[in-house]
């Protein structure tokens, strides 16, 4: 299943699909439109708010490493490159965006994935099954300086320095403990608790909140949308 917008009222939720979901050329173009129609939504219709959720055991594991090192994309550096420049690009995009957004994240959100729950306004996971991860130590991989700052910003120190440096998988339980989640849910309440929390926001929904995200975010803005990637 492709990413694909649905709408209940108000609310509008982006499922990323039933498999990895990972961040690829393909995906990041087609979730990339799905935000810009939201944008385009929020432009004439204000009071509107965004849900992001998968279906299945992942939420998004995180960028695509059988494409990003494919004997393809090796022969083609500049080409990776701009597509995860134009990733950087949408995550600056759902995290400015002038409506309230929730991240549902219905299993494991690693790498990338994690970083792309995190530039939702809040964060709901599942209690019982699902770990949030920033493994790129174990990858072998630096941070590209947006996502560092996503972290930053995002997160207390404590729980930066844990997740970064030890790739710890949290669960439900201790992403709460750590201020990444703001609700646990069981599966069968998890989305429809987005969507309601989602509604409830609505009211905050104008071009005064995107300001207030542009200044909340400033730094962690202006590196995602200068899209500098490490080593590419």
């Amino acid at each position: 299943m492709e990413p694909h917008l649905s709408r209940h009222d108000n609310v509008i939720t982006l499922d990323l699909g039933d498999g990895e979901n990972c961040f690829n050329p393909t995906s990041i173009n087609r979730i990339g439109a799905a935000i810009d129609e939201v944008a385009s939504i929020a432009a004439t219709d204000e009071k509107v708010g965004l849900v992001t959720t998968g279906t299945g055991k992942f939420f998004s594991n995180g960028i695509d490493l059988e494409w990003m090192f494919g004997e393809a994309a090796q022969q083609d550096q500049e080409a990776v490159a701009l597509s995860l420049t134009a990733m950087l690009g949408v995550w600056a995009q759902v995290m400015s965006l002038p409506i309230p957004t929730v991240a549902a994240v219905n299993g494991h959100a690693f790498a990338g994935g994690a970083m792309f729950a995190l530039v939702h306004d809040h964060v709901l996971m599942r209690a019982d099954r699902g770990f949030w991860c920033v493994n790129e130590v174990l990858l072998k991989l630096p941070l590209a300086p947006g996502m560092q700052a996503i972290i930053e910003a995002r997160l207390p120190a404590p729980t930066a320095r844990r997740a970064i440096l030890t790739a710890h998988r949290f669960n439900g339980p201790e992403a709460i403990a750590g201020s990444i989640a703001d609700e646990i849910h069981n599966t069968d309440d998890l989305r429809p608790r987005a969507i309601e929390l989602a509604r409830s926001l609505l009211p905050t929904a104008s071009p005064a909140l995107g300001r207030l995200k542009e200044d909340l975010y400033a730094g962690t803005l202006a590196m995602l949308r200068e899209g500098t990637v490490p080593g590419l």
